[in-house]
């Protein structure tokens, strides 16, 4: 049996395109300083911009910031971290 896992979009030109612009920079600076960082989001950067060209590495991050956004603010609850890892834990056993 196979699981086929639907591909997640990129950002989009739809919506807000100074939203977009600010996750864009945040992605950014996010890239500069996270490469150093051996948590799990600087390992997965690290492991992206080693394969991939750089735009498409800040493009991709600001995609994650942009859904760890949403769902903080669509919920009501704190940011957590532990439980976003179980999240794409999960999402890659399945893939």
């Amino acid at each position: 049996m196979q699981i086929n896992c639907r591909q997640i979009p990129g950002i989009s030109k739809r919506g807000s395109s100074y939203l977009r612009r600010m996750f864009i920079h945040g992605a950014r600076a996010v890239l500069l300083r996270v490469k150093y960082d051996t948590g799990r989001l600087g390992q997965w950067a690290h492991q992206l911009e080693l394969r991939a060209p750089r735009n498409k590495v800040v493009v991709a991050i600001a995609n994650k910031l942009a859904r760890i956004a949403w769902a903080v603010l669509s919920t009501g609850n704190e940011y957590r971290a532990a439980a976003v890892t179980a999240a794409q834990n999960h999402f890659h056993e399945v893939c």
